[in-house]
């Protein structure tokens, strides 16, 4: 195990254990080929953290593979809250639904299968909250895409972007183009693989 592993391993033994439903969807996720795809306990409650803390009214969720993130953010979604989740995968969207409906948190959850960029340009109206977990290389345009969505003082979290340390290119040039935006301001912070926050100045 190395210190980043070690350390992960403690932050998880020192936080809310899960509920049996996600730990059963993350046995299942852990048989599949791609499964550090997953953002798991220790995110899953940080994502959870911030909805609670935050009371978004709308999330738009790119990137669901099985479902463990939106099911932590609906999770504590306000009464009449909404969460419109992209994917390419009708496989892994119906892992998710499937879980959604046992964590009763399924109708709160639009799951939208398709080309993201696709699906947010037919979006209307604002996003309390964005988060990007999706293909690396698209990271600027979803970005680009939805930042014009945000609402005023709306929070995008961008996830893997300690990817740019390790050479992904996808996640370099995101990285390095929110950094040089200046209509916003940003912070990575070093959970898992990387989580970036990101708001309106």
């Amino acid at each position: 195990m190395n210190d980043l592993e070690t350390i992960e391993a403690y932050a998880e033994a020192h936080s809310s254990p899960v509920g049996d439903v996600l730990r059963r969807l993350g046995e299942e996720t852990a048989a599949l080929p791609d499964a550090q795809m997953s953002v798991g306990h220790l995110e899953g409650m940080f994502l959870r953290f911030v909805v609670a803390a935050r009371k978004p009214r709308r999330i738009l969720e790119i990137g669901v593979y099985t479902g463990w993130s939106s099911i932590a953010m609906a999770s504590a979604l306000p009464a009449g809250g909404e969460l419109i989740a992209c994917d390419v995968n009708e496989e892994t969207t119906a892992i998710a639904r499937r879980y959604a409906e046992e964590m009763g948190v399924a109708d709160r959850i639009d799951y939208r299968v398709g080309d993201a960029k696709e699906t947010i340009a037919a979006l209307d109206g604002e996003f309390d909250l964005v988060f990007i977990d999706a293909w690396k290389d698209d990271y600027v345009d979803y970005y680009e895409l939805v930042l014009p969505m945000l609402a005023p003082d709306g929070l995008i979290l961008a996830d893997n972007t300690l990817g740019g340390m390790r050479g992904n290119e996808g996640i370099v040039r995101f990285n390095d183009h929110v950094l040089a935006d200046d209509r916003v301001e940003c912070v990575l912070l070093p959970i898992r693989d990387g989580v970036t926050l990101i708001r309106r100045r």
